[in-house]
């Protein structure tokens, strides 16, 4: 199928009217979308919201056009990014302190660095499940993402901030910025034109939670900048000190506010969404026995009574598999948004200059032609030799 087409021939994008669309959204979201996209049928379609009237883009191939073909006429503005601005600060295409961040980001995150926290985290993983058996005992029912987002970000504070932050700061950050990411959400993502003034359901818990985060951070960039940046842990895992020496092309360097939303935003991209898959990992091997069994098979087989560590990680190919397919079919981002900066055409369909484009991994990952019986949960699909095109899995975003 050909993307590109030329402008002179474009057709305007099929709608679905505010009547079929907003009531739906309102009431159930994500069972609004699976509608949505049904409707659509892949087909790049406008959904009627009243003042906001978003491409719904879900094929593969025009995904590809939009993140990779012709990526910096989409950028990242406006919807998701608005109300998610006020806890991380603001999104890169409005940052212009992005690419400084993004050379920090880089550096903590290449395949080397990866490496070298993979044994540390699996440690530090392995002690807070063994702690979180020994609280909870013997089957007693356990809050999983409670739970869930205080062993991860244990080891991600761990690894990134060594020891800036105590261990009770350290869940006292997960809770607030789970509570920053679950309150207001919804309805600032489906009024992002309504202004911060005007109170949503929800902003009130939000607010209190961004102060949190603020109250947990702030000291640790004020006490950082008191003792030198590398006063506190191995300065290449340590976040905060990396933000504090980094300087763009004219010398200068973050401010405090920087800082702070360099730290927030890498721990809400890298744990909300971990949390969410494994929240839904528990769903899926209740549902799925024959599944469970395998997978428990292959870790008593490679691990034994080990504990795990990096050197496993290869020979867990089943275990892959299953998380692959978690994230496929339980997405963790069920809406990526972004902001046509100028006029295209994509598959005959003008795409105009200002409007929002709502891509879906939630429903690209349902595309019955890239995904043979798409509801169905099967690891199979992720075996050597499998072939997909490369857009149509978007397990991050």
């Amino acid at each position: 199928m050909s993307v590109s087409a030329g402008a002179d021939t474009a057709r305007e994008a099929r709608s679905i009217p505010l009547r079929n669309s907003l009531p739906r959204l309102l009431h159930n979201p994500l069972e609004a979308i699976e509608e949505m996209g049904r409707e659509s049928n892949g087909e790049i379609t406008r959904v009627n919201l009243g003042v906001l009237r978003p491409y719904l883009v879900t094929r593969p191939e025009h995904v590809q056009h939009i993140l990779r073909d012709n990526a910096a006429n989409y950028r990242r503005e406006g919807l998701m990014w608005k109300p998610l601005s006020r806890l991380v600060g603001e999104p890169s295409g409005a940052d212009p302190a992005w690419p400084l961040k993004r050379r920090v980001f880089q550096t903590l995150l290449t395949g080397k660095n990866i490496e070298t926290y993979t044994d540390e985290m699996a440690a530090i993983i392995t002690s807070n499940v063994e702690e979180l058996g020994r609280r909870i005992g013997t089957g007693n029912p356990v809050r999983a993402e409670e739970a869930l987002t205080r062993i991860v970000y244990r080891a991600i504070l761990r690894i990134f901030i060594s020891d800036r932050l105590s261990l009770a700061d350290a869940d006292a950050l997960g809770d607030a910025i789970m509570v920053a990411t679950t309150s207001s959400f919804r309805a600032r993502m489906l009024l992002p034109f309504v202004p911060h003034q005007v109170r949503l359901p929800g902003d009130r818990a939000f607010l209190r939670a961004v102060q949190d985060v603020d109250d947990i951070i702030y000291p640790v960039v004020e006490k950082a900048r008191r003792n030198g940046a590398q006063a506190s842990g191995d300065a290449n895992h340590d976040i905060v000190s990396l933000l504090m020496r980094a300087r763009d092309e004219r010398g200068d360097a973050l401010d405090d506010k920087g800082i702070r939303d360099g730290i927030v935003s890498l721990f809400v991209a890298g744990t909300e969404t971990t949390v969410t898959a494994l929240s839904w990992l528990w769903v899926m091997l209740d549902r799925h026995p024959e599944v469970a069994a395998k997978l428990h098979a292959e870790i008593d087989e490679v691990l034994g009574t080990d504990a795990p560590t990096r050197a496993h990680l290869p020979r867990l190919r089943y275990t892959k598999m299953v998380l692959q397919e978690l994230l496929r079919i339980y997405s963790v981002g069920w809406i990526t948004p972004r902001i046509v900066a100028e006029d295209d055409v994509i598959d005959g369909v003008r795409m105009h200059r200002g409007a929002t484009i709502a891509l879906s991994p939630y429903l690209t990952h349902r595309v019955p032609d890239a995904w043979p019986d798409p509801l169905t949960f099967d690891p199979e699909r992720f075996a050597p030799g499998r072939n997909r095109h490369r857009f149509a899995y978007l397990a991050f975003g």
